[in-house]
């Protein structure tokens, strides 16, 4: 789901040059005024309160993707108007072929191969930040902060929405709270950037907006409708309190002899967590005793002959509040590295041109990923630490933006990482971007720490800078990166796995956009070199990249990137090839098949020597009628050295879900890893076979983002060489939330 929203993201940010009718130049910045209105509306899909004759109403009359400001496909109307306490959105979603529209029972934010509609409100005017709220046609939401440059963060607002498919297409309504939503302080009234959007999937998706766009202007929200009105308005008290509380039981085997699961205790937990709006641009949060579990469990990933860690996205809700405000081109905030925090307190916001953000919270587990310039390395102490994360930016007009950062974790037995930050992000012109960043940080690890992981003893410092530059036109585009971290650079609150690196990269590109009836949709073709070495002038990679990308009918999307490259490891020099291919298929509403292929030469980094290896990735979803959805994903690799085979690692999921509503739904999961090594020809002495299988049942239920009841079970299961699989532990677990809104 992460990539379909990535892939919009990337739609919305790519967009065609803006015309006129006939003339070829750009059209003017409109302006609408948005009524105030008190009157009631039931939302319920139908439309049919008179006080919707009376809102502010306009069309998406062009097709911004793939067609190239073409006219629209099908007719759309979106309708706006507001009172005291919300913003009211309606479309009418007119389709020539009705039987013929996406619509699924899914759980939120994972309707994006459906038909939907939405909005975007950039509520500070800025040219940076939006929110961008969607609904299906069975009324589940989809919402994002979008940021501009940038692939925007996860967020899970509090607003209401309906809707329903007619005989002439569909309609939503929604009513977004001006609680759940940040915005100017202003008594008089604001003006904000506005966007309405149409996913439109047939053999292609096309997608609609309201306004032509300019894609030789890297500023998408400059070009936005502006919307006037909401004078004086307020989030009310904006106070959110939810309370939670978590019980589970836990049998486990007693030891390695045990055959049978012993019967745990039951273990419950209360907790809050609390978000006031102390003013409508800034919140103040809060947490104690904070329910940190993962209800939904993490992709796989192949961690076999891998020598970085791994990246894996935040999903708790505390961290995920305000989460963009800390991004900057380097990963110097990481929230995953907090791992069980007893409290927390956060305040994000903007004011004007100044955004900034900060929080603090006590971890009772202190997580360290020990970088290398070839390797990472990592391990948990079961001791507290005090994480302290501080931001300010800093807006000049739309086109420039200058920011500092600081991060502190403290820890026991003297340790403590430090790291301080400056940032910029330069709009020169409308096809030029600029970004830069400078660090520095200063660490000390306990000395038992520093002398197992082959850490410096006492204190130590380090720097890094990053340099990038973009130039991005309607049909080509350029781009390069400079980046040095030296070995001392740590940045334990962030995730930077390699130090000790002098990179540089340059590349470039041609897009071809079709029109309507045309074998393709998009292609472009893309090329790079990379050179990196560490400071002592030793060669990390040398890469040289093709990569060919094709958009076309069925929703079918095609890359082919081969690859040569040079790389050094433990002193050594290796220079191999590779190809990697993917193709996926969407022919229908119900449908997506996708294949991965990855061969070529590759590294055994445990054993110091060149391979082959041959990487599978097949996938697909399945959803046979409006409630039930089968996902299967699975990746298998095999590699060889010259003498014979190495490993055969696969890993797997299978989920089936049943969506009673857009509120409830059962799924079984059933995640499964095997992998086996050749131990005559392991020189790392790795184990022979490693199985480990997972599987969880979830009963859910959510009101809205807060306010949920899950009710699960889950076990794991371990079998080796030795042993068979062997089921080692079984879970029950209840979970309860309720959001207190006032």
């Amino acid at each position: 789901m992460i990539a379909r929203r990535v892939a919009l993201i990337l739609l919305l940010s790519t967009v065609p040059p803006a015309l006129a009718a006939q003339s070829g130049a750009p059209q003017p910045r409109t302006r609408a005024q948005i009524p105030r209105i008190e009157a009631p509306v039931v939302l319920d899909g139908t439309l049919d309160e008179i006080v919707w004759k009376q809102a502010w109403s306009t069309e998406l009359p062009v097709e911004v993707s793939p067609g190239e400001n073409t006219p629209a496909p099908v007719s759309t109307e979106v309708l706006l108007f507001h009172d005291d306490g919300a913003l009211y959105v309606a479309f009418r979603a007119f389709d020539p072929e009705p039987t013929a529209i996406r619509a699924h029972l899914v759980d939120r934010d994972n309707a994006w191969s459906d038909d939907w509609v939405g909005v975007v409100l950039d509520t500070f005017h800025d040219q940076r930040r939006d929110y961008l709220l969607l609904v299906n046609p069975l009324g589940v939401q989809m919402d994002n902060i979008e940021t501009w440059p940038g692939e925007g963060t996860t967020w899970d607002g509090i607003w209401e929405s309906a809707a329903a498919i007619h005989g002439w297409g569909w309609a939503a309504e929604m009513r977004i709270p001006f609680s759940t939503l940040r915005f100017q302080r202003s008594d008089g009234p604001q003006v904000w950037g506005f966007d309405a959007v149409r996913g439109y999937p047939r053999s292609t998706t096309a997608q609609m907006g309201a306004f032509a766009r300019d894609r030789n202007n890297n500023c998408y929200l400059c070009q936005a409708i502006e919307i006037e009105g909401f004078a004086g308005v307020s989030p009310g008290r904006n106070l959110e309190i939810v309370p939670t509380m978590v019980a589970t039981r836990t049998d486990a085997l007693a030891g390695t002899a045990a055959k049978v699961l012993a019967e745990g205790d039951i273990e419950s937990e209360l907790g809050i967590t609390a978000r006031w709006g102390f003013t409508p641009n800034l919140t103040l949060s809060g947490t104690v005793q904070p329910d940190f579990s993962q209800v939904e469990a993490d992709a796989l990933q192949l961690e076999v002959n891998q020598p970085f860690a791994l990246f894996f996205p935040e999903k708790r809700p505390f961290f995920m509040e305000g989460s963009d405000f800390f991004d900057t081109s380097l990963d110097v905030v990481y929230t995953r590295m907090l791992r069980d925090p007893a409290w927390g307190a956060k305040v994000t916001g903007k004011e004007g041109a100044h955004t900034v953000g900060t929080y603090v919270v006590e971890d009772e587990v202190t997580n360290l990923v020990f970088p290398g310039s070839q390797s990472s390395d990592a391990t948990s102490l079961e001791a507290a630490n005090l994480a302290s994360v501080a931001r300010y930016k800093y807006d000049l007009d739309d086109r420039f933006t200058f920011g500092v950062l600081g991060t502190s974790r403290e820890g026991e037995d003297g340790y403590f990482n430090r790291v301080a930050e400056f940032d910029a992000d330069l709009r020169v012109s409308p096809r030029d971007r600029l970004v830069l960043q400078a660090l520095g940080s200063r660490t000390r690890y306990p000395d038992a720490v520093a002398d197992d992981y082959g850490q410096p003893e006492g204190p130590f410092a380090g720097a890094a800078y990053n340099v990038e530059y973009y130039h991005d036109t309607r049909s080509w585009l350029l781009w390069s990166l400079l980046r040095d971290i030296d070995d001392g650079f740590r940045a334990d609150l962030g995730f930077m796995p390699q130090v000790d690196q002098r990179y540089g990269e340059v590349g470039g590109g041609l897009v071809w956009t079709g029109s309507p009836g045309d074998w393709y949709s998009r292609v472009e073709l893309l090329s790079k070199a990379v050179h990196s070495e560490d400071h002592r002038g030793n060669l990390l990679l040398d890469e040289y990249v093709v990569k060919f990308n094709y958009e076309g009918p069925l929703q079918s999307h095609f890359f082919l990137r081969p690859r040569h490259v040079r790389e050094g490891w433990a002193g050594e020099e290796y220079e191999y090839d590779e190809v990697w291919a993917h193709l996926c298929l969407h022919p229908n509403g119900s449908s997506q098949a996708w294949l991965e292929v990855i061969g070529g030469g590759r590294l055994d980094y445990a054993g110091n020597r060149e391979g082959e290896r041959l990487q599978l990735h097949p996938g697909f979803w399945y959803q046979p009628g409006r409630h039930l959805t089968l996902e299967l994903d699975y990746t298998r690799e095999q590699m060889d050295v010259d003498a014979g085979w190495l490993y055969d690692a696969s890993i797997g999921q299978l989920s089936v879900a049943w969506q009673f509503d857009s509120r409830t739904f059962v799924r079984a999961i059933l995640q499964a890893v095997d992998n086996e090594f050749n131990p005559e020809v392991d020189t790392a002495g790795r184990d022979p076979e490693f199985q480990h299988l997972f599987s969880q049942l979830l009963f859910s239920y959510k009101l809205n983002p807060q306010t949920v009841l899950f009710l699960g079970y889950s076990d794991n299961a371990i079998g080796d060489a030795a042993t068979d699989l062997t089921r080692q532990d079984r879970t029950l677990f209840v979970k309860v939330g309720y959001a207190f809104v006032l």
